[in-house]
């Protein structure tokens, strides 16, 4: 057997592979000509297909059709939605403050367009859920004040996995008066998204992500009384909610692998029996190593663990050449392994940190790919430090 048909995948996290739902999709829709703007028939069949995948997405989650906004992606979306720019029932409610966690992924520390003064990160304990106390505490300081809060938070974390307390993080915003931002992309398919059951007022989902192409996002609103300011305006698309001609074949790919969703929540199941099996396993090869966020809810499909001495750089690279692709986190950092924001919050040893490897597994996981993988791991142990190593000493 070739080395590319022995790889391993295990970076679901980053992106999923496309589905062959989603890839029927894509190809339907780039052989097709016409802008959905247009009214002849070629404009209709176009702006169709961006309608069934919006109803796509929406059974899926539980919003309206109405109310989702298609983007670039989940990048693009979180800027979209990151604004004080905000209206309530028709009438403008500016929020004073963005409030986010100190785990959020890079498009939401960024704070989107509020200005950086305005923007005020919320601590995180060891296991890299929110300090709820001090979150209180900060809430209180600017209701106080007088100010609107707006509170962005990832449902799980793309690095640890880790999902937040989203209710009573919800409740406690409400209670200042605030709104509450979810960003819902690596939640989408691996738990379920509700917005009613989350307390949102928006979210933020991404196709690649579930198995659908590159390049296309979803805004959720839960209603049509909270909406936000256009990032991209000039034209009538989407509802003059995000200007510019749709991405109708990625939007199509998009709503085909929402179709798929409640099976791929369905199969988390196993996933989770694959995952424990694995740190199991990563424990008995060396049981110096450790797991990140292990001890909080986390998602059934991700592990991110560290045997320290060992740098994750080295480790991906060999990895690499052996036939598994993992990571070191996000991946949105251009390829470099650094420290990681997410660790350095959750008070880990820089040392340690940069020892950390993100194993990621998906509905094409299989207990033949872990147990390669641990194979995999168990020579790189004993290569790196033998003296350390479980089985593989």
């Amino acid at each position: 057997m070739s080395g590319a048909a022995r790889r391993i995948y295990l970076d679901h996290n980053a992106s999923a592979p496309l589905s062959a739902s989603a890839r029927a999709a894509v190809l339907a829709a780039l052989e097709a000509t016409g802008n959905a703007s247009s009214v002849h028939g070629e404009g209709r069949a176009a702006h169709a297909r961006i309608a069934d995948a919006r109803r796509n997405l929406a059974s899926c989650t539980g919003a309206d059709p109405r109310n989702i906004v298609f983007t670039s992606g989940g990048t693009e979306a979180n800027a979209g939605v990151l604004t004080p720019d905000v209206s309530l029932d028709g009438a403008s409610r500016a929020a004073t403050r963005l409030f986010f966690s100190a785990v959020e992924h890079a498009s939401v520390l960024s704070g989107g367009r509020f200005s950086p003064e305005t923007c005020t990160t919320i601590p995180v304990d060891a296991t890299g859920r929110i300090d709820l106390d001090q979150f209180s505490s900060l809430l209180s300081q600017e209701k106080n004040a007088g100010g609107v809060p707006f509170v962005s938070v990832m449902a799980a974390n793309n690095e640890t996995g880790v999902l937040q307390p989203l209710a009573e993080i919800s409740a406690m915003a409400r209670e200042a008066g605030g709104y509450v931002h979810v960003d819902a992309v690596q939640a989408l398919g691996r738990i379920p998204v509700t917005l009613e059951a989350w307390g949102a007022d928006v979210a933020t989902v991404s196709s690649h992500k579930i198995g659908g192409p590159q390049g296309a996002g979803a805004i959720l609103y839960a209603n049509a009384r909270f909406r936000c300011a256009p990032l991209i305006r000039g034209g009538g698309q989407e509802d003059r909610r995000r200007a510019g001609t749709e991405n109708v074949a990625a939007i199509s790919g998009f709503g085909a692998a929402a179709r798929d969703v409640v099976k791929s929540v369905e199969d988390q199941h196993r996933l989770r029996d694959l995952r424990d099996w694995l740190e199991s396993e990563l424990t008995h090869i060396c049981p110096d190593t450790v797991f990140f966020g292990r001890d909080s809810e986390r998602l059934a499909n991700t592990t991110n663990f560290a045997v320290p001495g060992m740098p994750a750089e080295t480790a991906l690279i060999a990895c690499d050449l052996a036939g598994a692709a993992v990571s070191s986190g996000s991946a949105c950092s251009s390829g470099k392994v650094s420290v990681s924001h997410v660790l350095k919050a959750m008070a880990v040893p820089d040392a340690v940190a940069r020892c950390a490897i993100r194993v990621s597994l998906g509905r094409e996981t299989t207990q033949d790919n872990i147990e390669r993988f641990a194979e995999i791991w168990r020579s790189l142990v004993s290569r790196m430090r033998p003296a350390k190593a479980g089985r593989a000493a």
